[in-house]
């Protein structure tokens, strides 16, 4: 991979909000790898170059409708492919705490995409999505994107979606995206699985209890049911008159 895109609307006033998403995944990649990020006038965006593989890191400055010409300008200077490139985005489709890795397909209403594929010519290049969930109608969209920040909850979910994310993106940057896929994805389904495992009925005894303190007691309470049995027996046997099962009437 020699281009690695993120996807957000520069300013104070976005720098929070769910459509920043693939800001975050970059910036974080570049404090942990110490790549600088530098604003560029000629490309329209801050860029960085990622120096154990020379991948170039890339956030457009324009607004987000407008993400594709610094794409296509960076590309264009290094002869880049969309083949060779990835671009990071919130993803409505998804709930938060989800991310995953794929190539080409549409662009679900996604105007830095939208910009992107039109730029390019292609829809080739390589997404990774991040999920930040969907506000459940078509007209509260752009406030939930541009304006309503996510709950503490909800942006702890989207940042473990990124932290899984940025722990195959050596896999991404060496080329191996089948082996980043695969364990990004399986990750994801066995948190997953682990989330919908319901605890123990907390009126059945603990898994962990002593076996032996509850044999112990039930070894008791038998000895103590005999004893009273045996009692009860003998006082039958000394006040009523002893009878022959075998004898007829």
């Amino acid at each position: 991979m020699k281009l690695i895109v993120g996807l957000g609307n520069p300013g104070r006033k976005y720098e929070d909000t769910r459509h920043n998403a693939g800001f975050w995944l970059v910036e974080r990649f570049a404090a942990r790898t110490g790549t600088v990020l530098r604003k560029d006038a000629k490309f329209q965006a801050l860029v960085g170059r990622h120096e154990p593989t020379g991948t170039w890191l890339l956030l457009p400055q324009g607004y987000m409708n407008a993400s594709g010409r610094p794409v296509q300008m960076l590309a264009g200077f290094f002869k880049i492919t969309p083949s060779d490139i990835l671009v990071a985005h919130d993803e409505l489709d998804f709930a938060p705490g989800v991310a995953r890795i794929k190539q080409g397909g549409g662009i679900a209403g996604h105007n830095g995409l939208k910009d992107i594929s039109a730029r390019l010519g292609s829809h080739d290049y390589w997404r990774l999505r991040i999920g930040i969930g969907h506000p459940g109608a078509r007209d509260l969209v752009t406030h939930y994107l541009l304006s309503s920040k996510p709950g503490a909850e909800e942006r702890a979910a989207i940042d473990a979606a990124i932290d899984r994310a940025l722990e195959v993106l050596p896999l991404v940057l060496a080329g191996d995206v089948p082996g980043a896929m695969l364990k990004l994805h399986t990750q994801e389904k066995v948190e997953t699985a682990t989330a919908d495992q319901k605890p123990d009925r907390p009126d059945q005894p603990a898994k962990d209890a002593r076996p032996d303190a509850v044999e112990g007691t039930e070894k008791v309470e038998k000895t103590e049911k005999s004893r009273k049995e045996g009692a009860l027996s003998g006082f039958l046997k000394k006040f009523l008159p002893e009878t022959d099962p075998t004898r007829k009437k």
